[in-house]
C-alpha cells in the first residue's frame, strides 16, 4: 500500500498556517512570567562622536523603574572580541551596548531602562538627559567612495573577487561594442512583521530559557553563553515562531544582550522589544555603487566583463557581500576583471537581506546585459541565450545540474516575449506606455553540516526534531513530508520540533539552505530508522527479509516490506513489540561532500519577464505582470515553493521602485525610520505574478534533490523592472530606487 497521501510534490498547507491565523503561535515578545520586568533602550541622536554627559536620576524616580542601565553601570561581560563573535561574524569588533561612551551609528542605544511595565520604562527612557560632543557624520556614499579600501580580511572566502582571467582591458578596447556605466542603489532597510524581541525566563534553578527573535537558536545560545560566561547547559533559547526574518536575524541584536544581562544581574525575568523605529537602526542592505563595464563582438558574444562594487560599513566592522563574482560565472567571458571595495561610513554595520550580493549585483549587471544588448541591436533575450554557460568559469567547476535556458524558454512562451516590440516607447496602450523587461538570476545552492532526530511509533506517529528555524518560509511543513515520504506515512501523521537550541544541530536559517541541509538530516534519520528496523526483525524468527539490504526495502502502512513487494513484511508494532521497544528513533547527519565540491558546484536559477506601464503625464509606473521563472530542483511543495518566489518578487518590486533609507546627510541621521515613510510594495503595488517551476531532482545538490528557494525569487526582478520601463520610455535610470520623479524627468515629450 502506498502512503495514505501524496507528499512530495503536494501541496501541503502549511502545518503551522492555522496556529499563525488563529493568532495562537507565540512569538519571543509573547512570553510572560509572573513578576517579569520589561526593558526599553534610550537612542543616541547623533551619528558618530561621544558622551558628555548623561543624566538619569528622573528616569530613575519615574514610579516603577527598577534600574537605568548606561555604560557608567552596565555589568561586566567578556572582554575579548573572539567572545563576542557569533555564527556569521564579520572583521572587526562587534557592537557591544553600553560599552564605553563613544557613538558609533545613529540610533545606538545610550541607556537601558527596566521598569515594572513596559510604559513605564517606555516613558522614563524619555527622560533620560543626553548631552554629546559630536563628530562630522560621514554617510554619503558618493562623497565618501574617495575613501574606498580592499577589505584585508575577508568575511568569508567566496566573497574575494576571483582572479581575472584573460585580459579584459585589451578586450574591452578591441570591442566594436561596449558601455561603461555606473549604478547608485540607496540603501534598503527589513521591515519583517515582527520586532526583535527577547524574553529571558529566569528559572526556579537559576537557569535561563530565552525566547527569542532569531533566524538561530544555536547561534543566539552561544553568543549568550560566550558573552556572559554561563555554562550551556545553564541557557536554552527558542525561537519556534519567527514573524520574518531574511536575514535580519541572523545576527544576535542587541535586545537579546540587555535582556539577559538586566536578568542575570536583577535575578528576575526580563522582556525587551525593540520599537518599528529601533529596526532601522539594524542589518540593512548597503548603500552600493556599481561601475559595469562590457564588451561584445558583433554577433553578441561577449568578449570583456569588467565590475566594481563599492559597499558601505560601518566604523567598526567590515559588512561584506558576494557581489562582483556574479559577474564572472553568469555568462560566458574568457577576459574578466572583479573588483570590489568597501567604504567607512558612521552608519550602523549592515547585514544579510535576502539573497546579500546577488540581488545587488544583478540589479547592475543586468541592467548592463540590457544596455549592451540594445548597443549591438540585439533582442535582449537573445542576447542572454546567445552567452549561456554550462559551467562555473570563476572556479572551474563543472555545474550539478542548469536548466536556465529552459527557464528562458518557458517563461517567454508563457509571457509572449515573441510579440514585444524591439523600439523603446513603441509600445502604447491610451495613456499608458508599455514596456517588457527580462533578466537572468543565479544563487548559490548550498549544502550545509546539519542533524535530525527522527523517532517512529508504534501507530505510525512521527517526530521530527531539530533545532533549524522557520522565518516564514515552511520549515514545519517541509520537514513533516520528508518524514512522511520516507517513513510511508502521511504529514498528518508527523510532529515537527524545531526552533530550540536543545534539539539537534543546524546552521542559522539562512542562504536557502534550509530545506536541503535539514530535510536530507531528517531523511538520513529516517534511513537509520529502517536499518535498525531490520536488524531488529532480522533477530526474530522467520522473518521474511532474509539477506536483503536496507536499499531494498521501505515502509509502507506502518510496515517494514521488501520495496519490490510490499505484500512481504512485517509490521512496525510486531517489531518493536517483539524487543519491548515503544519506539525506534533515527540520528541522522549530513554534510558537504568535500571531495565533490572539487569538481562540481550548485545554483539555483532564474528567468523573471516584467510588463511596466508607466503614466505618460503622471510618470506613475505600475508592475502590471510578472513571470518567473524557476530552476531550483526538486520542489517538494508547490504552494510553499510559490509563496516563496512571491515574496521573492515582491521584495524586488521594493528595491526596483520604493525602498530607500532616507538619511540626511548634514546629520548622518536616518530621516523615515518608520513605515509610514519608508515605502514598501502595498497590495495596490503588486498585479499578476505568474511562477513556473522546471523541476529537475539534483541528487548532487543535496540528498533530498533540493536547491533552495528563499533567495532566487527576488533576484533579477529589480533589473527587469528598471529594462522594462527603459522599454516604456527609452530613458535609462542608474539610480535605484526608480522613483516617479526620476521617471518624470525622462518622460518623452507628449
Amino acid at each position: 500500500m502506498l502512503n495514505e497521501k501524496p507528499v512530495f510534490g503536494f501541496p501541503l498547507p502549511r502545518i503551522d498556517g492555522p496556529l499563525k491565523v488563529t493568532g495562537t503561535a507565540p512569538y519571543a515578545a509573547e512570553y510572560y512570567d509572573p513578576g517579569m520586568l520589561f526593558g526599553y533602550a534610550a537612542q543616541a541622536t547623533i551619528a558618530s562622536g561621544r558622551i558628555a554627559s548623561i543624566d538619569t536620576m528622573e528616569a530613575e524616580a519615574y514610579p516603577g523603574v527598577v534600574k537605568v542601565y548606561t555604560y557608567k553601570n552596565r555589568p561586566s561581560a567578556a572582554r575579548s572580541d573572539k567572545k563576542w563573535k557569533d555564527e556569521v561574524a564579520l572583521p572587526g569588533h562587534p557592537f557591544r551596548p553600553l560599552e564605553n561612551d563613544r557613538i558609533l551609528f545613529d540610533g545606538q542605544p545610550v541607556a537601558l531602562v527596566v521598569a515594572e511595565s513596559f510604559e513605564a520604562a517606555r516613558d522614563a527612557a524619555d527622560l533620560i538627559r543626553v548631552e554629546y560632543h559630536p563628530d562630522e557624520p560621514h554617510t554619503d556614499i558618493t562623497v565618501e567612495r574617495a575613501k574606498s579600501y580592499v577589505p584585508p580580511e575577508a568575511r568569508k572566502e567566496e566573497m574575494r573577487p576571483t582572479d581575472p582571467r584573460g585580459d579584459a582591458e585589451r578586450a574591452y578596447e578591441a570591442a566594436p561594442f561596449k558601455i561603461d556605466v555606473e549604478y547608485l542603489q540607496q540603501g534598503e532597510h527589513h521591515n519583517p512583521m515582527e520586532l526583535f524581541a527577547s524574553t529571558a525566563i529566569r528559572n526556579e534553578d537559576g537557569t535561563l530559557t530565552v525566547y527569542d527573535k532569531t533566524q538561530g537558536s544555536q547561534n543566539s545560545h552561544d553568543y549568550v553563553c560566550n558573552v556572559f560566561g554561563l555554562k550551556p547547559e545553564d541557557v536554552r533559547v527558542v525561537n519556534a515562531y519567527v514573524g520574518g526574518a531574511f536575514g535580519s536575524g541572523l545576527r544576535p541584536k542587541h535586545q537579546l544582550f540587555f535582556a539577559v544581562m538586566a536578568s542575570l544581574d536583577l535575578e528576575r525575568s526580563v522582556k525587551v522589544e525593540m520599537s518599528r523605529s529601533e529596526m532601522f537602526y539594524l542589518t540593512w542592505r548597503p548603500a552600493t555603487i556599481q561601475r559595469m563595464q562590457l564588451a561584445a563582438s558583433a554577433d553578441g558574444q561577449l568578449m570583456s566583463v569588467r565590475h566594481h562594487a563599492i559597499q558601505t560599513t560601518s566604523l567598526h566592522e567590515d559588512y561584506q557581500e558576494n557581489v562582483v563574482n556574479w559577474s564572472g560565472l553568469t555568462y560566458k567571458c574568457d577576459n574578466v576583471k572583479l573588483s570590489y571595495e568597501l567604504v567607512k561610513t558612521t552608519l550602523s554595520t549592515p547585514g544579510d537581506m535576502r539573497a546579500p550580493g546577488a540581488a545587488t549585483a544583478f540589479l547592475a549587471l543586468e541592467s548592463a546585459m540590457d544596455e549592451l544588448a540594445y548597443a549591438v541591436g540585439m533582442d535582449p533575450l537573445e542576447f542572454r541565450g546567445r552567452n549561456f554557460v554550462s559551467y562555473d568559469q570563476n572556479d572551474d567547476l563543472e555545474i550539478t545540474s542548469k536548466e536556465l535556458d529552459t527557464c528562458y524558454r518557458v517563461g517567454a512562451e508563457r509571457f509572449g516575449w515573441d510579440k514585444r516590440s524591439h523600439e523603446p516607447g513603441s509600445m502604447r496602450d491610451g495613456n499608458d506606455l508599455i514596456g517588457w523587461g527580462v533578466a537572468t538570476g543565479v544563487w548559490e545552492a548550498t549544502l550545509t553540516q546539519a542533524e535530525a532526530k527522527v523517532r517512529l511509533f508504534p501507530d505510525g506517529k512521527i517526530t521530527v526534531m531539530a533545532a533549524a528555524s522557520d522565518i516564514g518560509t515552511g520549515t514545519y511543513t517541509i520537514l513533516a513530508q520528508v518524514a512522511a515520504q520516507e517513513l510511508g506515512r502521511g504529514a498528518e501523521r508527523v510532529s515537527v520540533l524545531i526552533g530550540d537550541s536543545s534539539l539537534p544541530k543546524t546552521s542559522v536559517e539562512g542562504g536557502s539552505w534550509t530545506a536541503a541541509s535539514s530535510g536530507s538530516a531528517v531523511q538520513a534519520g529516517c534511513l537509520e530508522i529502517r536499518k535498525t528496523l531490520l536488524s531488529l526483525a532480522q533477530k526474530m524468527d522467520n522473518h521474511p527479509f532474509g539477506n536483503a539490504p536496507v536499499e531494498e526495502l521501505a515502509i509502507r502502512d506502518n510496515r517494514l516490506v521488501l520495496d519490490r513487494n510490499d505484500q512481504v513484511g512485517l509490521s512496525i508494532a510486531d517489531i518493536l513489540g517483539h524487543h519491548g521497544m515503544s519506539s525506534v528513533e533515527g540520528h541522522g547527519k549530513v554534510a558537504p561532500d568535500q571531495e565533490q565540491a572539487k569538481k562540481f558546484t550548485s545554483y539555483t536559477h532564474s528567468a523573471v519577464f516584467v510588463e511596466v506601464r508607466v503614466d505618460v503625464e503622471l510618470g506613475v509606473p505600475r508592475v502590471t505582470r510578472v513571470v518567473s521563472a524557476i530552476d531550483a530542483g526538486r520542489i517538494i511543495n508547490p504552494k510553499t515553493a510559490r509563496s516563496q518566489i512571491l515574496g521573492g518578487v515582491v521584495m524586488g518590486l521594493g528595491m526596483a521602485l520604493h525602498e530607500e533609507g532616507m538619511i540626511d546627510h548634514r546629520t548622518g541621521r536616518i530621516m523615515n525610520h518608520n513605515i509610514a515613510e519608508y515605502h514598501v510594495p502595498a497590495h495596490a503595488d503588486v498585479h499578476d505574478i505568474d511562477v513556473i517551476f522546471i523541476e529537475e531532482e539534483d541528487r548532487m545538490a543535496s540528498p533530498i534533490g533540493v536547491k533552495g528557494l528563499g533567495e532566487i525569487g527576488i533576484i533579477g526582478v529589480g533589473a527587469a523592472v528598471a529594462n522594462a520601463i527603459f522599454h516604456a520610455t527609452g530613458t535609462r535610470h542608474r539610480h535605484f530606487p526608480i522613483t516617479i520623479d526620476k521617471i518624470m524627468e525622462g518622460l518623452p515629450a507628449i
